[in-house]
């Protein structure tokens, strides 16, 4: 394979949650939704209360998108209760293993891009597409941040000091293999550190929350962060932490000073997801009923307010056009961990 080619086909996993809409995946469903599962197969749709699984520690992007959900779904009173339950652990896979067990359909949980890379990296048992897809919600950009008094000024500082001291520039964020993960190994590519040599290169300090990472930074045992903007936006403005830049295209609504990478001349464009799953042995009746909650919260006013507190960007998806979405980013995923290094 050229390099030309080999360019063409990294970037184009750069942007990470591109929708391509194929015959294939438009009749892919979830295996429980569509055969009727064991779950309560025979139960009523009605939803008068909701669990919302968060699958990691407080303090992250799951954790603050399951609270904000189950604020809305109670503050508009769509259900009687939405109780949250943090279940940390391998990049949302023990999670993950948790729904997988569920047998009441009133449940959901919070996924996104940080699991679709941990399933492959930590070679789950449990994977999404064995789930019920129920909405996609939100997307946001990562930021870059280092303490306030960092050396580094720019992210060219960061990747220069990374490519020639290697281990000795400490990194932390999410799972291994998750998005901030991804997003670190992209950068060493994008700077001309071989594929194969980013494992190597890259020391990538792996937390179960945004919570954690920010221990880190502001106690001196972690050099650089990446995260969403929202885990970091607090410290940034406070002035405890720099940013020095955004992944989108556009400036982060909640960072708007901050550069994008591109701004930086760096060709990387990458956001992070967040969206609902259901167990997978459900019916389609109850399957439905879900949506049409999550649908109802969605338009609801609770949930506009949280969307624009937290800087988040909508990007709802139901039905088949969710399913699409995940299948493709799954494969868009799993070949970028490839690209960079990170598995084989």
């Amino acid at each position: 394979m050229t390099d030309d080619v080999q360019t063409s086909r990294f970037r184009r996993t750069l942007t990470i949650g591109a929708v391509a809409v194929s015959a294939f995946a438009l009749a892919a469903c979830s295996s429980g939704a569509t055969d009727g599962g064991d779950a309560d197969a025979g139960a009523p749709a009605d939803i008068s209360a909701l669990d919302v699984i968060a699958p990691a520690d407080p303090g992250g992007g799951w954790d603050q998108t399951a609270r904000a959900v189950s604020a809305a779904l109670t503050g508009d009173e769509l259900v009687g209760s939405a109780p949250v339950t943090n279940i940390g652990g391998a990049g949302g896979t023990v999670g993950l293993a948790s729904l997988a067990t569920e047998t009441d359909f009133q449940t959901v949980m919070v996924t996104g891009s940080v699991m679709v890379g941990a399933v492959e990296t930590n070679a789950s048992e449990n994977r999404i597409e064995d789930m019920t897809p129920i909405a996609r919600l939100t997307q946001e950009p990562l930021v870059i941040v280092v303490p306030a008094d960092s050396e580094f000024e720019t992210v060219e500082d960061l990747v220069d000091a990374i490519v020639e001291d290697g281990p000795q520039v400490t990194v932390t964020g999410g799972s291994a293999g998750g998005i901030d993960h991804i997003l670190a190994g992209q950068l060493l590519v994008e700077a001309g550190v071989d594929a194969a040599d980013v494992p190597t290169t890259l020391n990538y300090i792996a937390n179960s929350g945004g919570g954690e990472a920010l221990t880190m930074l502001l106690g001196g045992t972690s050099m650089v962060g990446i995260s969403g903007v929202g885990e970091f936006a607090e410290s940034v403005e406070s002035g405890d932490l720099r940013a020095l830049a955004v992944s989108s295209a556009e400036p982060a609504l909640m960072l708007p000073d901050v550069p994008t990478l591109q701004d930086e001349g760096i060709d990387i464009e990458l956001t992070n997801w967040r969206g609902l799953l259901a167990p997978g042995d459900i019916s389609a009746e109850q399957q439905q009923a879900l949506v049409d909650l999550v649908t109802e919260m969605h338009d609801g006013g609770a949930w506009t307010d949280a969307v624009e507190t937290n800087g988040w960007t909508d990007a709802f998806l139901t039905g088949d056009d969710f399913q699409a979405f995940l299948d493709e980013d799954i494969t868009l995923t799993q070949e970028t961990l490839r690209t960079i290094g990170l598995t084989s």
